[in-house]
């Protein structure tokens, strides 16, 4: 694996900082504050950003940066126990302590923070995190905006100590208390000046998405944090590779990532769930699968790039700029 370096020595390394602080936020959720060992000055990042968290365990895994994006010497994150997932959030929780050093990648940008008239942001749980930057941000500029902000139950929704200065900016709603989301309420018939952002579990997202099918394209962002990989076929087909002048054959039990590093064709990745962007590659001809919960609907329908570490082909060939 390689990650992008905040001053490591060179490509394929990542920088390691400090565990300055671990935090419990939530129920199930602890924040991390991470700085240079040397208290050197860290990468500006810009609301939406995120890094790589390379745990002494040996994962990899990414998290957005919710802390202050002016202040130059630490980065903060959030982190949710996953119960069914797939050990480092429970390393972190469980076995990372302060002063623990750990590898970073980053920062990158997939969710970035577009101009608008008016912002409507909508988090779920631990999607609070990417916006929390975003609502400083917009206050800043003097931006209206407004936050709807679900969870289970109240214990579990992490920073309502930050947000409980905006007042009635923001509406908390955990479904013990009011149920599920009333998105209908929350988001009228799109202005043109109003942008939304959304962020938490797929079934906000997805029902956030429905709600909001018919709207011109571009008013609505969302951020995963998992990746779809059942749609499409898992038919084998056939990559060749411009540059290298070579022709690879993916099959249906593996994904293009593992196909091209079984060929000994080094592409750099990181997350390998279709949700950080390292891996992505230029198609030069065919029509890819797009599997990844990053791209959006105008990038998908260009066909130019795919990000290989899950996404397929539509067509029995595919192109790349490798």
């Amino acid at each position: 694996m390689a990650i992008n370096a905040i001053g490591g020595p060179g490509p394929g390394h990542a920088a390691h900082l400090r565990v300055e602080a671990k935090t419990v936020v939530a129920a199930d959720v602890v924040a991390l504050t991470l700085a240079r060992p040397d208290g050197g000055r860290l990468p500006d990042w810009t609301p939406g950003a995120h890094i790589d968290l390379v745990l002494p365990n040996g994962l990899t895994r990414q998290y957005s940066l919710c802390g202050d994006r002016w202040d130059a010497h630490t980065y903060r994150i959030g982190v949710l126990r996953e119960p069914d997932g797939r050990g480092g959030s429970a390393f972190v929780h469980d076995e990372l302590r302060e002063g623990d050093l750990v590898g970073i990648g980053g920062p990158r940008n997939n969710f970035r923070l577009a101009p608008a008239d008016r912002y409507l942001f909508i988090a779920g749980g631990i999607g609070i995190t990417p916006l929390l930057p975003m609502i400083v941000q917009a206050d800043l500029l003097g931006i209206e905006w407004r936050l709807l902000y679900g969870g289970r139950t109240r214990a579990s929704m992490a920073f309502l100590d930050e947000l409980e200065p905006h007042g009635d900016k923001v509406t908390i709603a955990p479904q013990d208390e009011h149920g599920l989301l009333d998105l209908a309420a929350w988001l009228p018939a799109p202005s043109s000046g109003t942008k939304v952002y959304c962020c938490g579990p797929a079934g906000l997202l997805d029902a956030v998405e429905r709600h909001c099918a018919d709207w011109p394209p571009g008013r609505l962002r969302t951020e995963r944090f998992v990746a779809s990989r059942d749609n499409g076929t898992t038919d084998a087909f056939e990559v060749e590779l411009r540059r290298s002048g070579r022709t690879l054959t993916v099959h249906r039990n593996q994904s293009l990532l593992q196909a091209l590093g079984e060929a000994g064709v080094a592409v750099l990745s990181s997350c390998r769930q279709g949700l950080c962007g390292t891996c992505e590659t230029t198609v030069i001809e065919g029509v890819p699968d797009h599997r990844d919960a990053l791209l959006d609907d105008a990038e998908r329908a260009a066909g130019d790039c795919m990000l290989v570490c899950v996404s397929r082909a539509h067509s029995r060939r595919l192109v790349l700029d490798l």
